[in-house]
């Protein structure tokens, strides 16, 4: 037993005196960061998200990856891609790269196996574990999440009505996909209610195909869009999983279980939108993440940063709000706190959120947050969402570091959200600190580099899966 572990299991004595608060995550797939009324929109309605904020906090400055499967690997590892190898989605020949410069990292498709996650370490506090939705980090064997460390798991994705679950499970035909994980949740917390338990429920909503209940696409079928914001199917697909936030808060009330229970609500990335700002036609917009810039799949803000909010009565000040930079990797070590969890004897890259949640501290230990893609994202007729990018926000501020010619861009995001004024040559000093910052955390973690294109395909490394043939997809779904 490493010294570490032993130093975690002291350190966590004084939570282990008090009663294990619950914990449920609720993650939405591709809602943007100003998709629900909290965080911007004079659209979309999400009363019981709203609600939820002004019961907690509202992170306004956290991120999680471009888009679903690094961010997934990420939330329930604690490490940064560089360390999981999970950069994107499938192989790296989804998309033609083959007249670019560069040749991709090679990409994991199944997180690793030698990886301790969030579902173990829960359930090895006393929890009672379960997944109900879009698990995406690898389904066969023991990829599955059900032999992952969570006590029940029922894994469902790709389509919103007449889907098919893992391992199989009979619907009544017509069934909401988003209803029908949200039912699961509903019946998991009902049989655990006198235990403690970790609930996580990744809904695939509002990810594509962009399917809705007639009910609610009625609902905003005649309603006047705001700016970005005026899809009705899409307003639909939303108002679903606002649905489900709210079932599930009627229950905690119901149940007696709200004040002890901590509620986080997330998304996996950036909405799919802001890409014709950027020059990019045939991405697909859906919904508008300004005044944030580009979208799902990019390393600009749009594409990163998302609406977190989380719930603790009498632990986390109502309608409060933190502006500190988060990341996804602290999500581990946040609910390992809250839970009297012994972290795992393995490299995590994030720092507990606790103490910002519960107003112990104003700031976190570390200098910054990173991030690191050695890859392509394409959107359509040769263009691309994101190149190869490694980054870091100190702070204010903003540091990307584009691989193929290594150019940087500077950005105060407190002066300027919209990434619109590249500093990197007015404030050379600036960004030469975060420069080699950043440099010296690529050595210091071993971030794999592109090399140079030499025109050979890939070849998938540890994790299983098989890459794709090139240019076979090029929208902006992933």
């Amino acid at each position: 037993m490493s010294i570490r572990y032993l130093a975690s299991l002291l350190a966590l004595l004084p939570a282990l005196l008090f009663a294990k608060p619950n914990v449920v995550f609720i993650l939405a797939d591709d809602l943007g960061y100003t998709d629900v009324g909290c965080f911007g929109s004079e659209y979309y309605e999400t009363p019981n998200i709203d609600r939820l904020a002004e019961q907690g906090m509202r992170l306004t400055n956290h991120h999680h990856h471009q888009n679903c499967q690094p961010t997934r690997a990420a939330l329930m590892s604690g490490q940064y891609a560089a360390r999981t190898g999970v950069y994107t989605v499938g192989g790296i020949d989804r998309f033609d790269w083959s007249t670019r410069p560069l040749r991709p990292v090679d990409n994991v498709t199944s997180l690793p196996l030698d990886r301790t996650i969030l579902p173990q370490v829960m359930k090895s506090a006393g929890y009672a574990t379960a997944m109900f939705g879009k698990w995406h980090l690898g389904n066969s064997a023991n990829y599955h999440p059900g032999k992952r460390g969570f006590d029940e798991a029922i894994e469902s994705s790709g389509k919103h009505f007449n889907f098919a679950t893992d391992p199989k499970t009979e619907y009544p035909e017509g069934t909401y996909l988003a209803d029908f994980l949200t039912d699961k949740a509903v019946d998991f917390i009902q049989r655990n209610k006198e235990k403690p338990f970790f609930l996580y429920l990744p809904h695939f909503g509002v990810h594509s195909p962009h399917q809705a209940k007639e009910n609610w696409i009625s609902h905003f079928k005649n309603k006047p869009g705001v700016g970005g914001h005026n899809n009705p199917v899409y307003a639909a697909m939303i108002a679903s999983v606002d649905e489900s936030v709210g079932r599930i808060m009627k229950l905690l009330d119901e149940l007696k279980l709200a004040e002890n229970t901590v509620l986080i609500f997330s998304s996996d990335n950036g909405g799919v939108g802001g890409y014709e700002r950027e020059g990019i036609k045939k991405a697909g917009d859906i919904t508008d993440n300004a005044p944030l810039r580009s979208g799902k799949g990019s390393l600009y803000e749009g594409g990163t940063r998302v609406p977190f909010i989380v719930r603790w009565p009498g632990q986390v000040k109502s309608g409060s709000q933190c502006d500190v930079p988060s990341i996804h990797v602290d999500l581990m070590p946040s609910l390992a706190e809250v839970a009297g969890a012994a972290l795992p004897d393995q490299p995590l890259d994030g720092e507990s959120l606790a103490p910002l949640w519960t107003g112990k501290a104003t700031e976190l230990k570390r200098k910054a947050i990173f991030q690191h893609f050695p890859g392509y994202l394409g959107a359509g007729a040769d263009s691309w969402r994101t190149t190869p990018v490694s980054l870091i926000q100190s702070g204010d501020w903003k540091l990307m570091k584009f691989l193929e010619d290594n150019h940087l861009e500077l950005y105060n995001l407190k002066e300027d959200i919209g990434e619109k004024n590249n500093l990197a040559t007015t404030q050379s000093e600036k960004a030469k600190d975060l420069h080699d910052q950043l440099v010296a955390w690529q050595s210091a973690i071993k971030a794999p580099m592109p090399t140079p294109n030499d025109g050979k395909s890939a070849t998938q490394k540890a994790g299983k899966g098989k890459g794709k043939k090139k240019g076979k997809k090029k929208s902006a779904e992933e």
